[in-house]
């Protein structure tokens, strides 16, 4: 598992006095947290929950901020008026709430139509639209872990940005599958899970 944002040294003691597992040690670990566990930790800390096993965040760069800042700017503005409302991270989503409610994550950005399932602390399920900004430590955590929990769940498109080649990979849900579409900084890219709504991606990457 890669280092840095996601941390996952054994020896480091979390919040609630327990070792912040990695995902090989995982299977060896009899303890699983819930989201109640979650609740209860440090709230100067941040932290995903996947299938029980807890993940300590750090802070993104500046350029990863950006990236999310520019986001949330056109989406608010392709929103206003319409029943979907975008969100930014820290937002915790219980992505299996109804079951065993074990899995929450921190979506940079994430859009929801469906007002019953917000709640105080977040959203329970899924969201419509789900967006991750690689950075070198969470790259192969998007691409792959992140990527089935949202398929999983039934997140309905899930984008994830490339500040270094300035490409989008748009994940459109078909049946139980996604579906693949790559985007470059000069495309203006349709949001597949919401109606008349595309982002000029050169407006996205913009840095100044």
């Amino acid at each position: 598992m890669d280092d840095g944002r996601y941390k996952s040294d054994n020896n480091k003691e979390s919040a609630v006095g327990e070792p912040v597992h990695s995902e090989s040690s995982a299977r060896k670990d009899e303890r699983r947290y819930t989201y109640s566990d979650y609740l209860e930790w440090d709230d100067d800390q941040r932290w995903e929950l996947v299938d029980g096993v807890p993940f300590l965040m750090s802070a993104p760069t500046w350029q990863h901020q950006k990236i999310c800042s520019n986001l949330h700017y056109l989406l608010y503005g392709l929103l206003k008026g319409k029943p979907c409302d975008v969100y930014y991270s820290p937002f915790d989503v219980r992505l299996n709430a109804d079951t065993f409610d074990n899995t929450v994550v921190q979506p940079d950005i994430l859009v929801i139509c469906d007002h019953t399932k917000l709640e105080k602390t977040g959203c329970k399920g899924a969201p419509d639209f789900v967006v991750e900004v690689l950075s070198p430590a969470t790259s192969s955590w998007d691409r792959h872990r992140k990527f089935d929990l949202y398929r999983k769940a039934g997140v309905r498109e899930y984008w994830i940005v490339e500040p270094d080649t300035k490409k989008v990979s748009a994940h459109i849900l078909s049946g139980e599958d996604y579906i693949t579409r790559i985007y470059g900084d000069t495309d203006v890219a349709p949001i597949s899970a919401l109606d008349n709504c595309e982002i000029d991606l050169a407006e996205v990457f913009l840095q100044e």
